[in-house]
């Protein structure tokens, strides 16, 4: 069994954990299970308690189930100061949610983990972080819930060959020979 502390853990931050985050995390968990990476668990937060203990939006449950990843298991949840620690890879969905974490780290091991999103989209990657940004659709229509989608997506593959990196690094020996799966048993998870 794969200890806790063997596993790579990425959490997605945006505001309220409704929206965006969650989207992250679940296309993300879907993405690292589809390439068959293990020993990975991905989970979601927001900076602000507005929304804890709530479901995830509907629209952007609607974007999720369209493309069949389920999501009515997640409920919405606050960023805790513990998890600069327990995480490996810490997600802002936007500039604020960026300046927030960077502010709120406790030291500069914390403030490494920290990575917007969509800097991993080959589109942007060499941007400035405040053109990175994926703002909030919760103030429009189904179709801003599809461009979150959109740039989310765009930047997926970069996360899952960043973690496939990261895993390669921390097993010893590297990858199991012949083939480009870690050593580890465990699929990726989602805390949803």
């Amino acid at each position: 069994m794969t200890s806790l502390s063997s596993q790579y853990r990425i959490i997605a931050v945006c505001t309220g954990n409704i929206c965006r985050s969650p989207m992250a995390e679940l296309m993300l968990a879907e993405a690292i299970d589809a390439a068959g990476l293990t020993g990975v668990v991905v989970d979601s937060a927001g900076t602000t308690a507005y929304e804890a203990g709530r479901p995830i939006d509907p629209r952007a449950a609607r974007r999720l189930t369209a493309n069949s990843i389920p999501s009515d298991l997640h409920v919405a949840r606050e960023w805790r100061p513990e998890w600069f620690q327990d995480r490996d890879l810490i997600l802002a969905l936007d500039v604020d949610h960026f300046g927030w974490l960077q502010q709120a780290a406790p030291d500069s091991s914390s403030l490494a983990k920290i990575r917007m999103l969509r800097s991993f989209d080959p589109a942007v990657e060499d941007r400035d972080p405040l053109d990175q940004g994926i703002e909030d659709p919760w103030y429009g229509g189904h179709a801003d819930f599809d461009v979150t989608w959109n740039l989310i997506h765009a930047a997926v593959p970069g996360i899952v060959a960043h973690v496939r990196a990261e895993l390669a690094l921390r097993r010893p020996g590297g990858l199991h020979p012949g083939s480009n799966q870690p050593h580890a048993q465990h699929r990726v998870r989602s805390i949803s």
